[in-house]
């Protein structure tokens, strides 16, 4: 039996969500219940979330829940300076929870500088797991903070092979405590579900998708003016965005500009985008990085042939360096849009490997990738 604590104060639709909600719930489902799993609502972020954590017996610990009304969800630079509030406003409650809690498995996703800190200054006696999700960015003070609080780590899981080759090459850490952690993005009963459920959309034409918080890092802008050729030159193709967030309104002047108002669709974010996936004809990832990126994960299982960038993290692995589908040279000019006119109608042996890439992102595997960890740490 373990008790893990999770740790994963968010803003805005990020990835990290699902993954450490399933993550949570996988650890306390499959252990048919012998794990006590807890996870921390700081400022309201979990509020939604509540009713499947208490269906799957995940205790939510609450610290300040009906501050979420006040939070902005979009914004770099208003993100950043809410992060340091909830740095700021976490400091005391979460070390009195800590000090209460005293043995644990502490599983941070986000803001992880805060417990890693407590438990230093602290002498604490929960196990901190630093989870990494991500491309992070290694600069001079977090590769410092980690040297000094090295002690006080007892894993940093990764979630692919090139980050974790990365981040072992940059000797910061002992590497025996270095490991990798598929994230747990596919919970099958759901995605049934969801397909079940899913609207019975209709398209005049083939359908090129992407998803995605509309940032610099989704690299949309790039996108739009690699596929804009394409789709003047090919009339039986849309192309369609589903997402919101920051750069929004300077994506829809570029298309307003390009003239392709009436080919490029937004039609904002969808909390179930299957109802898109599984009438399109091919998925984009234009993405500068990623951990691996969730939504190649959920177009390969919704039968979709995935393009790529070859961005740091994971796309590459997942897609088995091209084996599993398309690589291009991330953020090359031409480099996409070449790539889509190789694109033929032989592509079900991609197809068939992407999918079954997919299995080693289930709450299952999940779940059994983590209790092998802590078993044998």
């Amino acid at each position: 039996m373990y008790n893990l604590v999770y740790w994963s104060p968010f803003i805005g639709n990020v990835g990290t969500i699902k993954s450490c909600l399933n993550s949570a719930i996988a650890a306390k489902k499959f252990a048919k219940g012998k794990n006590s799993v807890k996870i921390i609502n700081v400022f309201g972020e979990w509020n939604k979330h509540i009713k499947i954590f208490n269906d799957n017996e995940v205790e939510v610990i609450n610290f300040f829940p009906n501050l979420i009304k006040y939070f902005p969800n979009t914004g770099y630079l208003k993100s950043r300076i809410l992060y340091i509030f909830i740095f700021v406003i976490s400091f005391v409650p979460l070390l009195k929870f800590l000090k209460k809690e005293k043995e644990c498995y502490f599983i941070a996703h986000l803001i992880t500088s805060l417990p890693l800190m407590l438990n230093f200054l602290f002498n604490l006696k929960c196990k901190m797991i630093l989870r990494i999700s991500g491309y992070p960015k290694l600069n001079i003070f977090r590769k410092t903070f980690w040297r000094i609080v090295n002690s006080k780590i007892y894993l940093l899981t990764c979630p692919t092979y090139e980050l974790f080759n990365k981040i072992s090459n940059l000797n910061l850490l002992n590497t025996n405590k270095i490991k990798v952690l598929p994230d747990a993005i596919i919970n099958m009963h759901e995605f049934i579900d969801q397909k079940k459920r899913s609207k019975s959309l209709s398209f005049d034409k083939k359908i090129i998708l992407s998803a995605g918080r509309f940032t610099k890092q989704k690299n949309f802008k790039f996108m739009i003016n690699e596929l804009s050729d394409f789709l003047l030159k090919n009339q039986n193709y849309d192309l369609i965005i589903l997402g919101d967030g920051e750069e929004k309104k300077e994506i829809e002047k570029l298309i307003q500009k390009l003239n392709m108002k009436d080919r490029i669709h937004m039609p904002g974010f969808k909390e179930n985008p299957m109802s898109y996936m599984i009438k399109a004809d091919i998925f984009i990832l234009p993405s500068l990085w990623e951990e691996v990126g969730f939504v190649i994960v959920e177009a390969a299982l919704s039968n979709l042939l995935v393009v790529s960038s070859d961005c740091p993290n994971g796309p590459k692995e997942f897609l088995d360096n091209g084996e599993a589908g398309f690589l291009f040279a991330s953020n090359e000019k031409n480099a996409l849009k070449s790539t889509i006119l190789k694109i033929d109608d032989d592509n079900k042996k991609k197809k068939i490997k992407a999918k079954r890439n997919c299995l080693i992102y289930t709450r299952f595997r999940h779940y059994l990738a983590l209790e092998k960890l802590l078993s044998n740490p």
